[in-house]
């Protein structure tokens, strides 16, 4: 009895693990191919992808209309003072004036003379300090300062506007040997002067003065720069022997300024030496 009772829970045992192996083995095969189902609804938008390579330059544009005239400029520097114009025509003449009185000009002849006296003794008074004080030189029409400052040609010639002139130009043998004459009694021996290269081209250099007025009529160029003129240089030195000679502007030396004399000055001068005689 026993024994048939094992054997039949061995039995029972036995079915049970068989039944649970097929059902295992039928759920693991896969089956047959489905129909292809319906197309769902579209998606919502996926984010922004990255930026892609910029692509090639396009055509350009058509060129666009022509703007506004733009906001007046600063005003330029002041140009060099220009030649004497000519003489105008006379105007008209102007209304009688009303008599005058009579008077004895012989009391006041002592007075005439003795301002002549003062005058004569002013006028070799400031020779003097033009001459000996500031060391000046003169002739008819302009003065000449020997400027002991080694500047380059530029600042040089800025130098000798903001004093009221220019840069010494020799345009005679007499006003180059006076020049000349100055460099050599102040221990020097070579200066800048108003000459300036203008332009180099195929048939050589043109020069012009420091008033823009071309050299002609006088030169007085050393045998070198006769014979081979350096056109690599553009500015002009005086040495004390009087002969001119090319020289880098960049250079620092001393230099000569010329100022004009006041002609209001001169003609005062002369109408008083007129009444006292």
């Amino acid at each position: 009895m026993p024994r048939l009772l094992v054997l039949c829970v061995f039995v029972a045992i036995f079915s049970y693990v068989s039944v649970s192996i097929e059902v295992c083995t039928s759920s693991l095969i896969p089956g047959a191919k489905g129909d292809q189902g319906e197309i769902g609804d579209d998606g919502d938008q996926g984010k922004l992808g990255k930026n892609g390579p910029p692509g090639l330059p396009g055509v350009p544009g058509e060129s666009g209309l022509k703007g506004e005239l733009g906001h007046t400029g600063k005003i330029g520097p002041t140009g060099d003072r220009g030649d004497k114009g000519d003489k105008g025509v006379d105007g008209p003449a102007g209304l009688k004036g009303k008599p005058g009185t009579m008077c004895d000009c012989g009391r006041y002849r002592k007075v005439v003379g003795q301002l002549d006296i003062n005058v004569g003794k002013l006028g070799n008074a400031v020779k003097f300090v033009k001459n000996v004080v500031l060391g000046l030189r003169e002739t008819e029409e302009r003065y000449y300062l020997l400027v002991k400052e080694p500047k380059r040609f530029r600042e040089a010639s800025m130098n000798c506007k903001l004093r009221g002139g220019n840069l010494a130009m020799p345009k005679s043998t007499n006003i180059n040997r006076l020049m000349a004459d100055y460099v050599s009694q102040a221990g020097l021996t070579r200066v800048y002067i108003g000459v300036q290269t203008q332009t180099k081209g195929m048939d050589g250099s043109s020069h012009v003065y420091a008033d823009s007025t071309p050299l002609q009529g006088f030169a007085s160029w050393s045998q070198e720069e006769e014979l081979q003129p350096n056109t690599n240089s553009s500015c002009v030195e005086l040495l004390s022997t009087g002969t001119w000679a090319h020289v880098e502007c960049e250079a620092t030396m001393f230099f000569i300024c010329e100022f004009p004399k006041s002609r209001r000055r001169r003609g005062g001068r002369e109408a008083v030496a007129s009444s006292s005689s």
